[in-house]
């Protein structure tokens, strides 16, 4: 099962990407009008330097001016704009100075549907809202202008906090080139909303987990 019912910026700080996945998953996320119930996610790792290497996190190479925020606080929103056309986000994780994020990859929307509808299409299904991270980056309407919001501030119009306790399905991340075999993809089974799985065709054959 998920633990978001112990999400915190502090349980944030002392999680590994994967463990704070767990936290993340099952959480509810609210942007303005836009509720919505985080059912898949993605955990991401950072440089050499760190305690867990990733070399498919924008934070691998080390700290740069976009990837800044993955390197802490915990419990922040990184956004980034993925090949040129969509806003994806995530929540950061791990001590300050190590990076470590939870991408959101898939949600169900529980209020404000009208409005991530207008934002989606009006002839979008209500599971394919935010399917997807692009997708639910529109659907919420998250920008660039929102990298680095405090997720835990009251006062941020972007807030993450518990929810119910969900059922966790496990597996390798979808459409990356390196380290495609590692099984840091979380996803609550029970939900018609989870993206589908894509193997990149750029990912080497067998094992690259390490």
């Amino acid at each position: 099962m998920s633990r978001s019912a112990d999400l915190s910026a502090d349980a944030l700080t002392a999680a590994d990407p994967v463990g704070a996945a767990h936290l993340v998953l099952g959480a509810v996320l609210s942007a303005g009008d836009v509720r919505l119930r985080i059912v898949e996610v993605e955990a991401y790792g950072g440089d050499p330097a760190g305690p867990w290497p990733d070399p498919a996190a924008h934070s691998f190479p080390g700290p740069t001016a976009r990837n800044a925020v993955m390197f802490g606080p915990a419990g922040r929103l990184y956004v980034y704009l993925s090949h040129g056309l969509h806003f994806c986000m995530n929540v950061t994780c791990a001590p300050p100075g190590t990076a470590g994020a939870v991408l959101l990859r898939a949600g169900e929307v529980l209020g404000g549907e009208e409005v991530a509808r207008g934002r989606r299409g009006p002839k979008r299904g209500w599971r394919e809202l935010a399917r997807g991270p692009g997708n639910f980056g529109q659907a919420t309407g998250i920008t660039l202008a929102d990298n680095g919001s405090d997720l835990f501030d009251p006062e941020s119009p972007i807030r993450l906090g518990p929810g119910p306790a969900v059922p966790v399905a496990s597996g390798p991340r979808v459409g990356i080139a390196h380290a495609a075999d590692r099984r840091w993809r979380l996803w609550d089974p029970t939900s018609t909303a989870v993206s589908a799985y894509r193997r990149s065709p750029r990912a080497p054959v067998g094992p690259s987990a390490g």
